[in-house]
C-alpha cells in the first residue's frame, strides 16, 4: 500500500510533468511570428503585375500591423528566375516570400530554369486575373477582327510584347488566340519585357503594336483614351467595371485562360511558420482594406491557403505541360 501510494504520486507528477512540456512546446510553436523585417521579393521589374500585387500586400501589412516590419525587394531578370533563386538562398528562414505565379510552372516545362514549386513553400493563392490583348487608341486595329484578317494576311505585319516570361499566362494566351486564327506563334514577331512597365511605355510609345498584358494595366489607359482592348479572355464577360469588355470567345477565339498570384516561401519552413503566414494572409485576405484593392486592381479574389494550394499546383502544373505541349512551348 505504502508504495503503490508513492508509486500514484510519482505517475501523478510525471503527467504534470509532461503535460506542461507538451502544452509549453505548443505554445512556442504557435507564437512563432517575424523577429525582423519581412521581405517581400518581386522576380520583375516595379510596374508590373508581381509588383503591384506585392506592393498592395505590403501597404496593407503596414497599415494594418498585421506585419511589424516589411519591405518589397525587386530582383528582375531571367523570367522572374533570379528573384525565386534569391529565396531559394534563404531556406528555413520564413522572413522571406516571394510572389508566384504559373510562371514558377511554365519557366521548369520549358528548361528556362531548373526551379518548381517542389523547391519552395506555397503559401497561398491570394487573387485570380485574366488576361487582355490591346492596342494604342489610334492604332488602325479597331477590333479583334481587325487584329485577325491583320495577322492572317502577314503574321509578321505586327509585333507584339508581354512581360515577363516566355511561356507565361500572357504568352499563353496570345499563343491560344494565334492558332485559333490558324497563325503559328512561333512566326510572329514577339517582344518579352522584364516587366510590365517598360512593356506598357514601349506600347505608348508606339515601338510595338499589340500589347498583351492584364487589364489592371490596360482598362484605366482605356477609360482615358490612350489605349483599346481588343478582348479579355475570360469564359464571359465579366461583372462591375469589366463587364463592357467583349471576350476573346464570344469574338470566335477559344483563348479562355487566367493567371492567379500569391506567395510562397522558401523550403524548409517549419509548420508553426507556415501556419503563422496562413493566418497572417487568411486575415488579409478577409480585411475590407484587401477587398477595396482587388476592386481597384481588377482581381478577382480567390484564395487558397498553403495546403490546398499544394495540391492544386500539383493539379495546375500537369494541366500546364498539356497546354504548353499544345502550343509547342514544353521541352
Amino acid at each position: 500500500m505504502f508504495k503503490n501510494k508513492y508509486l500514484c504520486k510519482f505517475i501523478a507528477l510525471l503527467i504534470t510533468v509532461i503535460t506542461s512540456a507538451t502544452l509549453a512546446s505548443a505554445a512556442q510553436a504557435q507564437a512563432w511570428k517575424p523577429s525582423k523585417t519581412v521581405e517581400l521579393v518581386v522576380g520583375s521589374a516595379p510596374g508590373g503585375s508581381p509588383d503591384v500585387m506585392a506592393r498592395v500586400v505590403q501597404n496593407i501589412f503596414q497599415n494594418t500591423g498585421l506585419v511589424a516590419s516589411s519591405a518589397v525587394v525587386n530582383k528582375p531578370g531571367a523570367a522572374n528566375t533570379i528573384g525565386w533563386a534569391y529565396l531559394n538562398q534563404h531556406t528555413g528562414d520564413a522572413h522571406y516570400i516571394a510572389t508566384i505565379s504559373p510562371a514558377l510552372i511554365g519557366n521548369k516545362l520549358m528548361g528556362t530554369s531548373p526551379l518548381t514549386y517542389t523547391h519552395f513553400t506555397p503559401l497561398n493563392i491570394l487573387a485570380r486575373e485574366f488576361v487582355v490583348l490591346s492596342v494604342k487608341a489610334d492604332s488602325p486595329i479597331k477590333t479583334l477582327a481587325d487584329l485577325t484578317a491583320r495577322m492572317k494576311k502577314d503574321p509578321q505585319s505586327l509585333s507584339w510584347a508581354f512581360a515577363t516570361a516566355r511561356g507565361n499566362h500572357n504568352h499563353i494566351v496570345m499563343s491560344m488566340y494565334l492558332k485559333s486564327i490558324g497563325v503559328d506563334p512561333a512566326k510572329v514577331k514577339t517582344v518579352i519585357y522584364p516587366g510590365g512597365g517598360p512593356a506598357l511605355t514601349a506600347m505608348l510609345g508606339g515601338h510595338v503594336d499589340v500589347y498583351v498584358a492584364s487589364p489592371r494595366s490596360m482598362f484605366p489607359l482605356q477609360k482615358e483614351g490612350r489605349a483599346r482592348i481588343l478582348g479579355i479572355s475570360a469564359a464571359e464577360r465579366q461583372t462591375g467595371a469589366l463587364a463592357e469588355l467583349p471576350t476573346l470567345k464570344e469574338q470566335g477565339s477559344n483563348a479562355v485562360f487566367y493567371t492567379w498570384r500569391g506567395f510562397m516561401g522558401p523550403k524548409g519552413m517549419k509548420a508553426p511558420e507556415i501556419a503563422y503566414w496562413d493566418a497572417t494572409f487568411e486575415k488579409l485576405a478577409k480585411s475590407p482594406e484587401w477587398r477595396k484593392d482587388t476592386e481597384q486592381q481588377f482581381w478577382n479574389p480567390s484564395y487558397l491557403l498553403s495546403a490546398a494550394f499544394t495540391k492544386q499546383l500539383e493539379v495546375e502544373y500537369e494541366q500546364t505541360r498539356v497546354i504548353l505541349a499544345d502550343l509547342g512551348l514544353a521541352k
